[in-house]
């Protein structure tokens, strides 16, 4: 193992859940109530901030998602990648579950309960915007949390490391087309030229200056690389609640009128969390992988890499669209949700033992 490698199992594996990360649905929820009465309070400078855009791009929203992707892809090591083969059959359920099951289950199940159980409830002309938002969140795979959980589930530290960074490296070519696909086949237009400009801003450039970022902290010593990985860590979420602030502000009015709009599209999120760690959880036992795999398998299977969703939602669709709101409701489920599949998958080790054998 490289040092470099050892170093980012060490920073990702040893640090507790930071009290941001711990309490992430709290946090959600004042920010859902200050983006709502600020937005109703100041609707012309929120308005203003709507305007200040440049190739459709937000200027100050760009920043904000720099400032959320770019310290979780310092932690990944892409030198890991070499490491993919002491775990090659949980490798492959990860690629089968994250990029053949999961986004296609998600627009399934947008198309089911968006599309036709609770279209009567939701405003109509949101509906495909609901559904694109859902596919973008299912698309992006887990980066920096699942370090987290694989840590809370005594998961395989290098096996987590290899898979992110193989999700990673796969997600800078695929989630372009993978979502231009989902959407055509969900029927709604595809903003191709916005969709490779999201790519290129908010994926390529975050992957190469955190690379560089980390290849300068590495540089300088171990010391140097966790003091930097500790200062910089809460500012992912900082960077996240700030723009669920603006993102709130803009759909304030919407959320006023409809308030069940973020419960009914919980539904296919938590359906969707739930079947593919199960999923992937099943297919890591047949094959005969150890626990510590399967869990971090399961998890990463689960959860998603939501700030990139977030701002590919917002670059494609806006502030104000039913995306950018689809986007919220999964990070506002993902810590409570994700702990219980930590639960089950840590107290279901003696199951998972007896039938593995």
């Amino acid at each position: 193992m490289s040092a470099q490698c050892e170093a980012t199992l060490k920073a990702a594996a040893g640090v507790p859940m930071s009290v941001f990360e711990r309490y992430l649905t709290v946090w959600v929820f004042l920010c859902i109530l200050a983006g709502v009465g600020l937005g109703q309070l100041a609707p012309g400078v929120f308005q203003a901030i709507g305007r200040m855009e440049v190739a459709q791009v937000n200027l100050p929203v760009g920043l904000l998602i720099w400032v959320m992707v770019i310290p979780m892809l310092v932690k990944v090591d892409f030198g890991a990648l070499h490491e993919v083969k002491g775990h090659i059959r949980g490798i492959g359920v990860t690629l089968f579950v994250n990029w053949l099951v999961k986004p296609f289950s998600m627009a399934f199940l947008g198309w089911l309960f968006v599309r036709n159980v609770f279209a009567p409830m939701l405003p109509a002309d949101q509906l495909d915007s609901y559904i694109a938002g859902l596919i973008l969140l299912a698309a992006a795979p887990c980066t920096a949390m699942v370090f987290v959980w694989s840590r809370l589930s005594n998961g395989d530290p290098l096996f987590t490391l290899s898979q992110v960074a193989l999700n990673d490296t796969i997600m800078v070519v695929a989630f372009a087309p993978l979502v231009g696909f989902l959407l055509g086949i969900s029927a709604i237009t595809v903003p191709w030229d916005t969709l490779l400009i999201s790519v290129v801003l908010y994926i390529v450039i975050p992957v190469i200056l955190s690379q560089v970022w980390r290849k300068l902290l590495l540089a300088r010593g171990k010391p140097a690389f966790d003091a930097a990985m500790e200062t910089i860590g809460p500012w992912s979420v900082a960077a996240l609640l700030v723009t669920l602030v603006l993102l709130f502000a803009f759909q304030g009015e919407a959320i006023l009128k409809q308030p069940m709009v973020i419960a009914l599209l919980a539904v296919p999120i938590l359906i969707q969390v739930f079947f593919n760690s199960a999923l992937a959880y099943w297919l890591n036992r047949a094959v005969g992988e150890k626990h510590s795999v399967a869990c971090p398998s399961a998890l990463i299977g689960a959860s998603n890499f939501f700030e990139l969703a977030v701002a590919a939602a917002i670059g494609l669709f806006g502030f104000e669209s039913g995306a950018a709101l689809a986007t919220v409701v999964g990070v506002l489920i993902e810590v409570p949700v994700m702990l219980l599949v930590v639960k089950v998958v840590n107290s279901s080790k003696g199951w998972y033992e007896r039938s593995a054998a």
